[in-house]
């Protein structure tokens, strides 16, 4: 069975797509079997993976709302090893097409279901948000990894996340886990940077924070542009050797 993680920040220009896309294409470098989801209307994964979402007839949102096959959708990517199931333009409405469903919150679950045994790793990239579609994400995951911006703000929405976390495991999913915490845009010159840091230590214990950061490089902020994971643009980059550190530290931090 897949470890399935959900990417998660309800706080925007976090990292967590670049997180998502990157994290994958270590794992699937190093010889696992991924499947990155992309639960964001934005599509950001989809076009950072180098797919039009705009040219897609399907992808995740046509799997939520109508009979179509979850294997159905899933692309190739230019990785070995490396699949996607692509958001496209009409997932912007599922938030408010979900609602009057049956079994709402575990239609991506169930209809995983079936590719739980094709991939060790099945990544979702939420939304950033604590919609129905994040709902979706967190029931259908078994771990959660919280990627977190080295500035001020990024603190501020963590209780909520929280909060929601543990309302998804006490209502939906009590077997639900954090995986951990990421930091990421670190800037070591900066002094707010370590006192993000340490703040983080204030919300969860030691062994769920990363000791991989990933810092502020232009390399990680140009590669979606060009429709290619670091591991393909700049694969000696710092931001590119972070990545890799932390697809090891997740790989190790088996539950």
């Amino acid at each position: 069975m897949a470890r399935i993680i959900a990417v998660v920040n309800q706080k925007g220009g976090v990292g967590k797509t670049t997180t998502s896309i990157n994290l994958g294409a270590y794992l699937a470098r190093a010889g696992y079997r991924v499947l990155l989801v992309d639960l964001d209307p934005q599509a950001n994964a989809t076009s950072g993976l180098g797919v039009d979402h705009q040219a897609l007839e399907k992808g995740v949102y046509e799997v939520l709302i109508s009979p179509v096959a979850m294997k159905d959708v899933v692309i190739a990517t230019p990785i070995e090893n490396y699949h996607l199931v692509p958001a496209t333009l009409s997932l912007a409405g599922a938030s408010v097409e979900l609602v009057p469903l049956d079994r709402r919150e575990f239609l991506l679950r169930d209809n995983l279901a079936e590719l739980a045994n094709d991939y060790d790793y099945i990544i979702i990239d939420s939304p950033p948000s604590l919609g129905l579609l994040t709902i979706n994400g967190l029931v259908a995951a078994n771990e959660v990894l919280v990627p977190v911006q080295s500035e001020y703000y990024s603190l501020e929405g963590l209780g909520q996340l929280m909060e929601t976390i543990d309302l998804v495991k006490d209502n939906l999913h009590p077997d639900l886990k954090m995986l951990g915490v990421v930091l990421t845009m670190y800037d070591p010159r900066f002094r707010l940077s370590a006192a993000v840091l340490e703040e983080l230590y204030k919300y969860f214990p030691a062994g769920q924070i990363f000791r991989s950061v990933i810092p502020r490089n232009v390399r990680l902020a140009e590669a979606p542009s060009f429709g290619q994971t670091i591991f393909h643009y700049d694969p000696k980059s710092p931001g590119a050797k972070a990545y890799k550190k932390l697809a090891e530290e997740v790989h190790r931090s088996k539950p």
